[in-house]
């Protein structure tokens, strides 16, 4: 009985390899646009593994086509859209150092720029990856200030800056909290020095005033409140710090 079994087995194996074998050939038979046009469609119905596996074929098969070069920045987007951001930002990486003059360069710029962006944390966590969005949405406006993607960088620069600018808030408060002072009032300068396009600023100052009158120099305290009822007269951080002021009997200073 098991000899049978052995025979039958045998003859299945060689069938399987046969077929992947003819499979094989007729891959190859396949044009450079044949390949790009069905990883295009894997792509869109999300099938990124295969997507990738097919413009990956292009380069291995006619690495000097046209198309092997559309398949190396495709490789990379396919990879951002399947969440392998890392994967993708090296294939970018590689591909600017390769092709510095192609038409497309704008765009690869821009995408590992995303591979970035797409994953900044929340201000609890860690900003190394913001910093890393910060450099290359920079470096893409820097490179093509007018292309659609240097534009779009900028109103995407705005968002990782009030991110970096919210960490710095983060740190000062918990500072300040346990009244470290000095590391407190670094981190609401940094905002209010580096960060003054941001939300933050207004808050930051006020902290500046609450450190400063903390340690009992009221001279920089009227300064900082001074700044803040000049530019954000009605806000409620300026409030608060007129508020704070008077119980000290400098209240006047502050406007």
């Amino acid at each position: 009985m098991r000899k049978f079994l052995f025979i039958l087995i045998l003859p299945a194996l060689f069938l399987s390899a046969c077929g992947s074998d003819k499979k094989d050939k007729e891959e190859k038979t396949l044009a450079p646009e044949q390949y790009y046009n069905r990883g295009m469609d894997e792509m869109q119905g999300r099938k990124y593994k295969d997507a990738i596996k097919d413009f990956e074929k292009i380069e291995q098969n006619y690495p000097y086509s046209p198309w092997a070069t559309k398949g190396k920045i495709m490789s990379a987007y396919t990879n951002y859209k399947a969440g392998e951001y890392d994967d993708a930002a090296n294939m970018l990486e590689t591909y600017i150092k390769l092709h510095p003059g192609n038409q497309d360069i704008a765009y690869a710029y821009y995408l590992r720029a995303l591979c970035y962006y797409e994953r900044i944390a929340d201000v609890q966590r860690d900003q190394e990856i913001t910093q890393e969005a910060l450099v290359n949405l920079k470096e893409t406006i820097r490179r093509f200030p007018d292309s659609e993607y240097g534009r779009d960088a900028k109103i995407k620069l705005d968002l990782v800056i009030d991110h970096l600018a919210g960490k710095e808030m983060e740190i000062g408060r918990y500072y300040l909290k346990r009244k470290i002072y000095i590391a407190a009032i670094n981190r609401f300068r940094t905002v209010v020095d580096k960060f003054d396009t941001t939300s933050h600023v207004p808050e930051a100052l006020h902290r500046l005033v609450e450190c400063y009158l903390a340690m009992g120099v009221k001279d920089q305290a009227e300064k900082y409140a001074a700044v803040l009822g000049y530019n954000y007269p009605s806000s409620r951080w300026y409030k608060y710090s007129y508020k704070l002021l008077a119980k000290e009997g400098a209240g006047g200073k502050a406007s």
